[in-house]
C-alpha cells in the first residue's frame, strides 16, 4: 500500500525514552467466542479480553449481544481485566449511522477499546472511547505504524509476519505500544489484503465472511500443464505457537501478547489462556521492569497443555526470518498431540509403542500412505493396548496423533480455575465500636465503622476471629492477612463477624469498580495537525494515488484520506469486479518451499513458470513471485 504521507524524520521520538515508564504494563490478551469463553478466559488468568458484537467484527460468526457484552464488563473489571470488541469491518456508507450507535452503546456499558480497520471512525461523532489498530489495517511498516500512532491510536496490532528484528525497530521509533500475536490459526495473506475469497464466492474477508479459501486442495502446475503437485493444502498454514519465544518479544518491545481463536470452543480458551498465562508469570517473576497489566492469580485445577487444544502442527512463523516449516500441506484439520508410534497391529487391538495414556473414547488420527488422514476412536485403552470397534488400515510404525483427550476434555468441562486477589484485614478498636478495613493488593479500600459493646473475654480470641475474617467462600478475594489492633481479649460473635465480612467485601466491590481505572482516546497529535495543514504545499506528485489496497468502501472514509493528501482514492474490491487484481499477498512462497527460491537456494527448478494453483472446481490462478519484496502474490487467470 501506499504511503498516506510523508513523514519527517524527528516525527516520532524513541519508544522507550517517550513511553518513560519504571515499568512497562503486559497484557496477555485472550479471545472471547461468546459471554462464557470470556468469563473463562478472566478465570484462566486473561490481562484482557477481545470479543465480537452483534455487527461489524471480522468473524460474523461470533456476534454478540450489547446486553452479554454488558455483563463480560462487569465479571471482567473487577480484576481489572479489560474489555476490546472489535469492531473492524470496512462499513458501507448505509452502516455508518448503526455503526455509531452501537459503539455510543458500547461505551456506556463500559467497554476499554476498540479494535477498528475503518478510517471512517476517525471522522464519526464518537465517544472518548480509545480506539487499536486491527491487524486487517495492514501494520507491516515503521511509517504505518508511526502514521497509526499519530492519529491517536492507542494499541497497534502488528501483521503476524514481522521478525523480531522487525518489531523492535518499530518499538524503537512509535510511541504506542505493540500487539502481536503468539498463538492460534494463521492466514496465509497479509491481514486485510486477501481478496480471493471476495473474487471466488462473494464473501469478503474485510467484512468478516472469509471463506477459507487458503485451507482448499489444489493442484500446482506449470506453464506447459506439468503438474508439479496434486491434490494438497499448498496455502494452508500451521498454527502459530511462539510460547518459547516470549521473552524475546517483550525484550523486542512488545506490550501486548494475543491469543487467536474467536470461533474456537470455551476449552480452547481454558487451556490456551493458562498455558501462557503461566508461561508468562514465569518471566515476570524474574524481570521487574515488566508488570502484569491486571490484579488476582488464576489458580488452575489441570496443567494446560497446548497441544491438545486445536492445532494444525506448529510453527514459529518468520519470527527468525524464513524457515520451511510453516505449511500444513496434508490436512487443514486438528491433528493434536503426537502420542506414539503403532508396534504391532493385532486381529482385535493395536499396540502402541510410547508413553502416553490412552482412555476409553480418545480421538486418534494417522496419516496414510498417501498422506491422507484418518481418523478413529479407541473402545477400550489398556496401558499400550487399544481396542478398536473397527480397525483402520494402518501399519506398523505409523505415528499416531491425539486429536481428543477424553480425559482432558471432560477435565475442562467442569470448574477448571478460580481467580482471587490477595486481601488482607485490619480490625480496630474505637470507643464506640470497631473500625473493620478490608484492602486489596491494588491497594483500593473498603471502611466502615460498626457500633458495638466491647465485650471482655476469658480467653484468646485472636485465632477465632481470624479464622471467620479469612472466611472468603466464592467471592473473588484470598485473604493472606488479618491485622488486630484491640486493647485486649474481645468476644465478637461469629455470626456478627460473618455480617462485617460480607458487607466489607460488598463496599470492596464498590470500590473497586468506582477506582476502575479507564482510558480514553488520544487526539491526534501535533505532528498529524501540522501534516494536515502543509499537505497542498507538498512538490508535485508526492502526494499518494491509493489503490483498492487501502479498503475504501464508504465516502467518509475517502473524505478521512483526502484530507490527508491522497489525490486519488480507487474503491474496494467488494464495490467492483476485481478483474485483474492480485487477491492475496503472500510471505509464504511456495517457489521457496519447493527449494527453488533464487535468493537463497541453489537448485534451480525443473518445472517452467509461470506457476498455477488450480482448484477442484476447475479455477486456476497465477502465482507471481516479487523477489525484490519476498512475496507471493496470487491473481486469478482471467
Amino acid at each position: 500500500m501506499v504511503e498516506l504521507l510523508r513523514l519527517p524524520r524527528n516525527a516520532f521520538q524513541p519508544g522507550r525514552d517517550s513511553l518513560n515508564m519504571k515499568q512497562r504494563s503486559i497484557e496477555l490478551l485472550a479471545p472471547a467466542r461468546n459471554l462464557e469463553c470470556g468469563i473463562e478466559a478472566v478465570n484462566h488468568g486473561a490481562d484482557a479480553v477481545y470479543i465480537g458484537a452483534s455487527r461489524f467484527g471480522a468473524r460474523s460468526s461470533a456476534g454478540n449481544t450489547v446486553e452479554d457484552i454488558a455483563r463480560l464488563v462487569e465479571y471482567a473489571h473487577v480484576f481489572r481485566v479489560r474489555v476490546y470488541v472489535t469492531v473492524n469491518t470496512i462499513l458501507k456508507d448505509d452502516e455508518l449511522v448503526d455503526t455509531e450507535r452501537l459503539i455510543w452503546q458500547l461505551y456506556r456499558v463500559g467497554v476499554d477499546a476498540l479494535i477498528v480497520q475503518d478510517v471512517a471512525l476517525l471522522d464519526m461523532d464518537l465517544p472518548p472511547i480509545p480506539l487499536h489498530a486491527s491487524t486487517q489495517m495492514d501494520n507491516r511498516t515503521l511509517e504505518k505504524v508511526g502514521w497509526l500512532s499519530g492519529l491517536g491510536f492507542q494499541q497497534v496490532v502488528l501483521a503476524r509476519e514481522l521478525s523480531v528484528e522487525e518489531i523492535n525497530r518499530i518499538h524503537q521509533v512509535c510511541p504506542v505500544p505493540l500487539e502481536v500475536f503468539v498463538h492460534g490459526a494463521l492466514c496465509v495473506s497479509f491481514s486485510g489484503q486477501c481478496y480471493v475469497s471476495q473474487h471466488c464466492f462473494g464473501r469478503s474477508a474485510n467484512r468478516g465472511e472469509c471463506a477459507q479459501f487458503c485451507r482448499l486442495k489444489f493442484d500446482m502446475v506449470d506453464s506447459d500443464g506439468r503438474v508439479i503437485e496434486q491434490g494438497r493444502h499448498l496455502l494452508s498454514l500451521k498454527d502459530m505457537n511462539r510460547s518459547g519465544e516470549l521473552e524475546e518479544l517483550l525484550d523486542a518491545g512488545v506490550s501486548s501478547f494475543k491469543i487467536e481463536g474467536r470461533l474456537k470452543d470455551v476449552s480452547y480458551v481454558k487451556n490456551v489462556t493458562a498455558y501462557y498465562r503461566r508461561r508468562l508469570d514465569e518471566i515476570l517473576k524474574r524481570r521487574p521492569e515488566f508488570r502484569r497489566a491486571s490484579s488476582g492469580e488464576a489458580r488452575l485445577l489441570f496443567e494446560p497443555c497446548v497441544e491438545k487444544s486445536f492445532n494444525r502442527g506448529f510453527t514459529r512463523y518468520y519470527l527468525h526470518g524464513r524457515t520451511r516449516d510453516v505449511l500444513s500441506p496434508d490436512t487443514p484439520k486438528s491433528i493434536g498431540e503426537r502420542v506414539g508410534t503403532v508396534k504391532e497391529v493385532r486381529k482385535d487391538c493395536l499396540v502402541v509403542s510410547g508413553v502416553s495414556r490412552f482412555a476409553n473414547g480418545d480421538g486418534l488420527c494417522f496419516f496414510d500412505e498417501q498422506r491422507r488422514l484418518q481418523g478413529f476412536r479407541i473402545n477400550r485403552g489398556e496401558n499400550n493396548r487399544l481396542y478398536l470397534t473397527d480397525m483402520p488400515a494402518v501399519k506398523p510404525h505409523t505415528v499416531l496423533y491425539r486429536n481428543f483427550d477424553q480425559d482432558f476434555e471432560r477435565m475442562l468441562s467442569r470448574p477448571s480455575a478460580e481467580r482471587k486477589m490477595k486481601a488482607s484485614w485490619c480490625l480496630a478498636e474505637v470507643p464506640a465500636g470497631y473500625v473493620l478495613t478490608l484492602t486489596d493488593e491494588d491497594g483500593v479500600r473498603a471502611t466502615r465503622f460498626f457500633e458495638s459493646v466491647h465485650e471482655e473475654a476469658r480467653t484468646s480470641q485472636a485465632d477465632r476471629i481470624r479464622s471467620q475474617l479469612m472466611k472468603t467462600g466464592n467471592t473473588p478475594f484470598l485473604v493472606t492477612g488479618v491485622e488486630l489492633r484491640l486493647s485486649g481479649e474481645r468476644f465478637i460473635p461469629s455470626s456478627l463477624l460473618a455480617e462485617w465480612r460480607r458487607t466489607l467485601i460488598e463496599s470492596l466491590l464498590v470500590a473497586r469498580r468506582v477506582n476502575y481505572p479507564y482510558s480514553y482516546r488520544n487526539l491526534p497529535t501535533e505532528f498529524t495537525r501540522l501534516q494536515e495543514k502543509k499537505i497542498k504545499e507538498l512538490p508535485e506528485g508526492t502526494n499518494p494515488r491509493l489503490t483498492y489496497l487501502a479498503n475504501v468502501m464508504n465516502r467518509k472514509a475517502e473524505e478521512v484520506y483526502r484530507r490527508m493528501g491522497a489525490v486519488s482514492v480507487e474503491p474496494a474490491l467488494e464495490c467492483r469486479e476485481p478483474s485483474g487484481a492480485v487477491l492475496m499477498f503472500c510471505k509464504h512462497c511456495l517457489r521457496y518451499t519447493m527449494g527453488w527460491c533464487p535468493r537463497q537456494n541453489r537448485e534451480q527448478s525443473p518445472f517452467r513458470e509461470p506457476y498455477y494453483l488450480v482448484a477442484a472446481d476447475g479455477r486456476r490462478f497465477r502465482l507471481v513471485f516479487d523477489c525484490r519484496n519476498c512475496q507471493m502474490k496470487v491473481v486469478a487467470d482471467e
